[in-house]
């Protein structure tokens, strides 16, 4: 068996001024989030059904590749669930495979991996906590899961932006 890739991090190879994308799949639905061309905030965009065709022209793939190019990204994140340990598990496969998936669909917009510890099980408390039901709340709740792992990368890639800038104090 190949062995499952590490997380990414930001700041290597970064592209830039420019919206992202970020990802999560999950095994019947994948949350999709973006964020501003800043780099600042990111928002929830749509969930996407999962296919249960895994090639390159499958229609979960074909979506996101879709998105990719409506909102002119430079980058696409998918959240890297993990265990505890920092090991990856079977939900880990699922996402490394649809990112190998999506870097052959669209070879020109770099494709990162994102530890995501703790998203889903995040987004399904700051729902509930909020009122939202759970009958129903599955595709809200993966599309609040890929805005908390764009999010941690936007963070986490303004940090090493200000690092390698030395602006230490954070202030752009």
């Amino acid at each position: 068996m190949a062995e499952l890739p590490h997380p990414d991090h930001p700041g290597t190879d970064d592209p830039g001024r420019g919206r992202r994308i970020g990802i999560d799949v999950g095994s019947v639905r994948i949350g999709v989030a973006s964020c501003d061309p800043d780099g600042i905030l990111a928002t929830p965009v749509e969930t996407v059904p999962r296919s249960k065709d895994r090639g390159l022209d499958a229609p979960d793939v074909r979506r996101i590749v879709g998105i990719v190019r409506e909102y002119e990204a430079v980058e696409v994140i998918v959240g890297l669930p993990q265990t505890l340990r920092g090991e990856p598990g079977k939900a880990a496969k699922l996402a490394s495979e649809f990112a190998r998936r999506l870097r052959r669909s669209m070879p020109d917009v770099p494709v990162r991996l994102a530890d995501e510890r703790f998203t889903t099980v995040t987004a399904a408390r700051a729902l509930r906590e909020s009122g939202v039901s759970a009958r129903g709340a599955r595709p809200v709740i993966d599309q609040v899961a890929a805005v908390a792992i764009l999010q941690g990368w936007l963070d986490e890639r303004s940090a090493a932006v200000n690092e390698a800038d030395g602006d230490v104090g954070g202030s752009r």
